[in-house]
């Protein structure tokens, strides 16, 4: 059996240009994945104060 190749090209054969690209991906979709955590984690207590405002702005209407 002959040697594996990787599916990824090695960082030292790779251009400038591609690294840059590849670290402009990864930085990218850290971005994202974080993003998705955070909102994931805050969309409750959102939803709660917005049904709490449009409460208190219905009762307040009706006083």
């Amino acid at each position: 059996m002959g040697s594996k190749m990787s599916l990824l090209p090695r960082w030292e054969l790779m251009t400038n240009e591609a690294k840059a690209l590849t670290k402009r991906v990864v930085l990218s979709a850290l971005v994202l994945m974080l993003s998705l955590w955070v909102i994931r984690t805050v969309i409750h207590w959102v939803i709660i104060a917005l049904l709490g405002y449009w409460a208190f702005k219905l009762l307040s209407k009706r006083v």
